[in-house]
């Protein structure tokens, strides 16, 4: 007897209209992923651009994806570049939900969703068939007919040159979500480190609005809960509400602060 397919709670999230939480593991920890698992996030972001394992470390996806079986949260990993091997090799070991840095053209886009898919638009896709751990090795019941129904993939849109091809890139079939990037998207309108600045909230302003014409969820980074609460009326179906390093920075300093003996006694 087979196993049963996976089902991507994630992407029934997305699909019902809801919003989905989640928070930045920037520890790569599998015990605090399944921690957060406990705490009852929709999902864990796992960031393989700025930092932690290589994107190619098979075996610690293997770990951090393990933390999260048999709980309804996800994982999501977000992958360096666009690169048709890489997204094979994440999702062979596991990964449901990836999304790909560095996207600025709907061809980029349309590789790396391909290359998620044994079937794709109409014709044959780009992934490799083997039994993998994305298979149970070879003990999942239906499993080419199944894995490209619970896979999602989503683009980040963090550049100009991305937003001005956002239309052609919201266009590609089976494009699972964006994912703004306004912290790189103010490096490429030259505004680094200012999230703020109008020009970078004119650009994320286009990217929302376009990407609900287009029906596209939307993802984003929360800054406080009154800011995710917006978002969230504003459309925004992923939200990341904060990290593993911030929440700590966050508590450990009210601690500290809040400390009312003497330091030199």
């Amino acid at each position: 007897m087979g196993d049963a397919p996976r089902t991507n709670d994630l992407q029934r999230t997305l699909d019902d209209g809801g919003v989905a939480l989640g928070v930045l593991d920037s520890a790569y920890s599998p015990t605090l992923v399944e921690f957060y698992a406990e705490l009852g996030v929709d999902f864990v972001w796992i960031d393989l651009e700025h930092g932690g394992p290589s994107p190619w470390d098979g075996d610690r996806l293997d770990d951090l994806l393990r933390a999260t079986n048999g709980t309804e949260t996800e994982l999501l990993v977000r992958l360096p570049e666009p690169d048709p091997g890489l997204v094979r090799k994440a999702l062979d070991a596991g990964v449901r939900n990836a999304f790909v840095s560095r996207v600025e053209t709907a061809e980029e886009a349309q590789k790396a969703i391909r290359a998620s898919r044994f079937r794709y638009d109409g014709d044959a896709g780009g992934r490799g068939f083997a039994n993998p751990r994305a298979s149970r090795w070879g003990t999942t019941d239906d499993y080419a007919s199944t894995e490209d129904e619970e896979t999602l993939v989503g683009a980040t849109i963090e550049s100009e040159t991305a937003v001005g091809n956002l239309e052609d890139i919201l266009d590609v079939s089976e494009l699972g979500f964006v994912f703004v990037g306004p912290l790189d998207l103010a490096v490429s309108l030259g505004h680094p480190g200012e999230p703020d600045h109008p020009d970078v909230q004119d650009a994320v302003e286009e990217i929302r609005t376009k990407s609900l014409d287009a029906s596209v969820p939307v993802g984003g980074l929360g800054f406080g809960m009154d800011d995710v609460n917006e978002k969230a009326d504003a459309g925004y179906q992923m939200l990341n509400l904060g990290s593993t390093t911030g929440a700590l920075q966050q508590v450990v300093t009210s601690w500290v602060d809040d400390f009312e003996g003497d330091a030199d006694e």
